[in-house]
C-alpha cells in the first residue's frame, strides 16, 4: 500500500493545473461510483488527477489514485488493495486505465457491495471493454463519456486565449454579438483549421511529427486486439476492417449503401453492419438515422462518419474531402450535448428533432431549407454571422 501512495505522490507532483477543462464541472464527482470512459489521449487521468489535487491536501491517504496498468497489479488484486485502502480510512478509490485488468468489472462490482461508504472512480480507454462488462455495473455507475479538447479548449490549451462556452440556444438566439465578442479576443479562423488537422487530441504538442501515427495506432490497437477479443470479430478479417475505415476516410457522406460498402471491402453485407455497430461502439465513427425511432436502426445508418476529423486527416492525409471535415466536425461537436439525425430530405442534420443545419462553404444557400423552421447554414470560411447563416467554427463553443 506504501507503494501505491509513493506512486500517487509522485504522479500528482507532476499533474499542473493550469489547464483543467471545462469538463470538470460535468461531472457528478459525488456520486458513489462513476465511470470516466473516452478515447485514448483525451485526458481523463490528467482530469482524475487534477480532482485529486483540487480536493485533497499533498499527503493525504483518504484517496488513492491506482493505474491498473503498474506492475504492481501484477502481483496485487484490486480487491486486496480496496480492502487494506477501506480499513485505514480510505474515502475514495480510483481505479485508472481499468479494462487492463482482467475480470474487473466482477470485483469492482464486490467492491462496491462490501463497502457503501467508500467512493470508486472509474475511467478506461478501452470503450468496448467497459461497455462489455462482466458485471451489471449500470444500475450504480454514472457513466461519462470524455470528448476531445473542442475549439474553445484547444485555443485555451494551445495558445493562451482563455475564452467561454455557449449553449446552442444562446449561439442561436444572439450569434452577432457572440461571435463579436470571440473575434475581438482572437481571429478564429486563423486558428479554425489548424484544430481540425491537429486539436481534438491534447498531446499534439508533445509529438507533432508522430500524431497521426499516433491515431493510426490507436485505430488498429481497436481492430486488431479489442474486436477479435471483445467482439469476436475474426482476426482474418481485421484488414477489411481497416479496408473499411480507409474507404469512409476518403468518400464524401452520402447515404449509406451497404452493398456497396460490402462490395468495396468484400465482406457480407450483414457483416458490414455489425462492423459499422463495433466501431461506432470503439468510439470510431459517429452514425447518423434519419429517424431515431425507426425500425431502420436495426437495420443500418443513414450516414457515417468518423468520430473526428484529426481522424480524417491522419487516414486520408491531403486526400480528404472539405465537406467530409466540415460535417465531421459538426457532427462530432454536437453530438456531445444533442441529438443528431441525418436530416435525409431536408438540410444535413435536425438536431433535438427540431433544428435544422445544413453545412457548407462561405457560398453555401439557402435553397435546400428555405421555408423551414428553425433552420440555418452554418458555413465555413466566415468570420460573422450573415442572418441565419452563422460561422461554422460557433460549434466549437459549445463545451
Amino acid at each position: 500500500m506504501e507503494e501505491l501512495f509513493r506512486k500517487q505522490e509522485a504522479l500528482l507532483r507532476a499533474t499542473n493545473l493550469e489547464f483543467i477543462r471545462g469538463y470538470m464541472s460535468h461531472v457528478n464527482w459525488e456520486a458513489p461510483m462513476l465511470c470516466l470512459r473516452g478515447g485514448r489521449g483525451v485526458g481523463k487521468s490528467t482530469l482524475l488527477r487534477q480532482f485529486v489535487k483540487q480536493k485533497y491536501p499533498a499527503g493525504s491517504e483518504k484517496v488513492l489514485y491506482c493505474t491498473l496498468d503498474s506492475v504492481y497489479f501484477s502481483s496485487h488484486s484490486i480487491m486486496e488493495v480496496s480492502e487494506r485502502f477501506h480499513q485505514h480510512g480510505g474515502q475514495l478509490l480510483i481505479l485508472d486505465e481499468v479494462h487492463k485488468y482482467s475480470g474487473w468489472s466482477r470485483e469492482v462490482k464486490e467492491i462496491a457491495d462490501l463497502y457503501p461508504d467508500m467512493q470508486v472512480y472509474l475511467s478506461g480507454s478501452s470503450m468496448l471493454n467497459l461497455l462489455d462488462g462482466d458485471a451489471d455495473l449500470s444500475r450504480r455507475c454514472v457513466g461519462y463519456n470524455m470528448p476531445g479538447l473542442s475549439l474553445r479548449e484547444y485555443l485555451q490549451f494551445y495558445k493562451g486565449i482563455d475564452l467561454p462556452a455557449y449553449p446552442l440556444e444562446e449561439i442561436l438566439r444572439s450569434p452577432k454579438p457572440i461571435a463579436a465578442s470571440i473575434n475581438e479576443s482572437c481571429r478564429p479562423l486563423q486558428h479554425f483549421h489548424d484544430y481540425l488537422r491537429h486539436g481534438y487530441y491534447p498531446y499534439y504538442h508533445r509529438n507533432p511529427v508522430d500524431y497521426y501515427t499516433l491515431l493510426e495506432q490507436t485505430l488498429n490497437y481497436v481492430i486488431e486486439a479489442e474486436l477479435p477479443m471483445l467482439r469476436g470479430v475474426e482476426i482474418t478479417n481485421t484488414r477489411k476492417l481497416k479496408a473499411l475505415m480507409s474507404v469512409l476516410s476518403h468518400v464524401v457522406p452520402f447515404e449509406v449503401d451497404i452493398s456497396k460498402l460490402a462490395s468495396l471491402i468484400g465482406a457480407g453485407r450483414n457483416t458490414v453492419i455489425e462492423y459499422l455497430r463495433n466501431l461506432s461502439d470503439a468510439g470510431m465513427l459517429n452514425l447518423l438515422y434519419s429517424d431515431l425511432l425507426s425500425v431502420k436502426k436495426m437495420q443500418k445508418p443513414d450516414k457515417i462518419y468518423l468520430n473526428n476529423p484529426n481522424m480524417l486527416y491522419a487516414l486520408a492525409g491531403e486526400g480528404v474531402n472539405i465537406g467530409t471535415v466540415r460535417e465531421c466536425f459538426a457532427v462530432n461537436q454536437l453530438t456531445q450535448r444533442h441529438t443528431v439525425e441525418y436530416g435525409k430530405k431536408r438540410g444535413d442534420f435536425k438536431v433535438d428533432g427540431r433544428i435544422t443545419f445544413e453545412i457548407g462553404g462561405d457560398g453555401k444557400g439557402f435553397a435546400q431549407v428555405a421555408d423551414l423552421p428553425d433552420a440555418y447554414i452554418l458555413a465555413d470560411d466566415i468570420e460573422m454571422p450573415r442572418g441565419n447563416k452563422l460561422p461554422l467554427w460557433l460549434l466549437g463553443f459549445l463545451y
